[in-house]
């Protein structure tokens, strides 16, 4: 039997490409910490005391430039001598998206932060591994759409929450524990351990913030009722990390600090003008973050009772707030326009956002974790997303107000050629006739993936018919060849099809 040699060199040719390109489909990005962590094991007793001057000199510091990147260690290093600009993770690592998902509800790391653990609004559980991004694991978890995920201080057990008034209690291998039925039946927007975590607290939207015993499985105490308790819905709680302390966010626009072993009112916030969404004690116990509907987040000082500072950067309701696990000054936000800010609190510190991720979602933020180590960010959507976000390379200039998303400037201008012109944020609007529903798509994908691909907002006003973009100008000129093209395609098939009917019905 005679073999044709050329023919077997080109088909294993063939299969060498193919196994190539498959190799390369297969390489996923992946943000070890492993490398940082050894680092700082060597150098621990140089940064541990920094007590002279010849030590700081010894020191190595980063410079921008990328071949520094070896040098860069976990922000724990740094504790003794705190760099914030460190620990601002605006380099997006990767984007993760489940078959059939829906909104990320609520999310939260693993103990030792191996694993990112995401509750949608179909109450699945997705596991997702933290260093290669990997999916592994989706499991139902509640009958209704997830509203809070919380672990235990000593990370033993982990709590969740959901829209039908359900609390479960579950293992650290996520096997369900124990389910509890309460708040009427409403949702339950947030739960929180005591620091002893044998009690834990849960706000409902029957507007009453309830003490549970934890080993019990039972319900100690309700705190509601005029003229002391809420007058709407509970949206938030957390418990003080050190202290019986509790506070609460409602919509009545109000924030309260309980006492539960007395089950008495504290004390009144009034310093927003609409719903409060997240509230968040700093580790230092005297800070308090609160974030509203009213486009502002707050800092109060609970030890003079005062607000401290009102942040002022966000152009739609803060949805969701994160203070740093290292740093304590150091906080995110992220809006409902899927804006994600971070801040830095303090004498040292700017009234405005130190760095900022103008398109870093779709739609809204709901919620956000920081990785136990302090290098990764993680933020879920209402764009049924889950990213991580990652620090820069050193020399990488992504997150300032002059760049734009991806981190270089805008078309290339530089400032003499008028760059400042070319970034300036513009609105246009686009007739859309009767093609509304052809430019939204199913479920939104179309206006979501042109918004992801443009780097632009979009809004469809139906009754006007018309499409409203924001984004710089070489933007929407993108955005305008996109929808052009779009319409004279549908419209150019709505032609065709016309013609086919009329053939069809003249040889009928």
């Amino acid at each position: 039997m005679e073999i044709n040699n050329s023919n077997y060199d080109d088909m294993l040719m063939d299969s060498i490409i193919e196994q190539q390109q498959n190799n390369k489909l297969l390489k996923r990005k992946c943000v070890d910490y492993h490398t940082p962590a050894v680092l700082d094991i060597s150098s621990r007793l140089y940064y541990k005391t920094m007590r002279s001057r010849q030590t700081r000199l010894d020191t190595p510091y980063l410079q921008p430039h990328s071949s520094y990147i070896h040098l860069m260690g976990l922000p724990i290093s740094r504790r003794s001598a705190p760099d914030p600009s460190s620990v601002y993770c605006t380099f997006m690592a990767h984007v993760t998206r489940a078959k059939n998902s829906s909104a990320v509800m609520c999310l939260s790391w693993t103990p030792g932060g191996r694993r990112l653990l995401t509750g949608n609004y179909e109450g699945e559980f997705t596991l997702w591994d933290g260093v290669h991004f990997a999916f592994e694991l989706v499991m139902s978890g509640h009958d209704a759409p997830f509203r809070c995920i919380h672990w235990s201080h000593n990370r033993n057990y982990l709590l969740t929450s959901d829209n039908a008034g359900n609390i479960k209690y579950w293992s650290p291998s996520i096997a369900p524990v124990q389910s509890l039925d309460s708040h009427g039946g409403q949702p339950i927007n947030g739960l929180s351990f005591s620091p002893s975590d044998t009690k834990f607290v849960s706000g409902g939207d029957d507007a009453t913030v309830r003490i549970w015993d934890w080993a019990r499985h039972t319900e100690e105490r309700v705190l509601e009722g005029a003229p002391e308790g809420h007058g709407w819905d509970v949206k938030c709680v957390a418990w003080h990390p050190r202290s019986s302390v509790i506070v609460s966010g409602s919509k009545d626009n109000l924030v309260k600090l309980w006492d539960p072993r007395a089950s008495k009112l504290l004390a009144t916030l009034y310093g927003h003008k609409n719903t409060v969404t997240k509230v968040a004690w700093n580790d230092n116990g005297n800070w308090l973050l609160t974030a509203s509907r009213d486009q502002l987040i707050k800092l109060y000082d609970i030890r003079a009772m005062k607000e401290l500072h009102s942040y002022k950067g966000h152009h739609k309701e803060v949805t969701s707030i994160a203070w740093h696990p290292i740093y304590e000054s150091v906080f995110a936000s992220g809006g409902m326009d899927g804006t994600l800010l971070y801040w830095n609190v303090g004498a040292k510190g700017s009234e405005k956002p130190v760095a900022r991720v103008p398109f870093a979602h779709d739609m809204a933020i709901w919620d956000m974790a920081w990785h136990p180590a302090g290098h990764l960010l993680a933020t879920g959507s209402n764009d049924r997303q889950t990213k991580f976000w990652a620090r820069n390379r050193p020399g990488s200039a992504a997150g300032l107000d002059d760049y734009l998303f991806d981190g270089s400037p805008s078309g290339g201008v530089t400032e003499g050629d008028g760059a400042s012109a070319s970034l300036e944020i513009k609105t246009m609007e686009i007739e859309l006739g009767n093609h509304v529903g052809i430019v939204i798509g199913r479920r939104g994908a179309t206006i979501i993936s042109m918004q992801r691909a443009t780097g632009t907002k979009m809004h469809v006003d139906q009754m006007r018919r018309t499409l409203l973009v924001q984004g710089t100008q070489k933007q929407l000129e993108v955005v305008k060849k996109r929808v052009g093209a779009l319409l004279e395609r549908v419209s150019s098939d709505h032609g065709e099809a016309g013609k086919q009917g009329d053939h069809g019905q003249m040889f009928s």
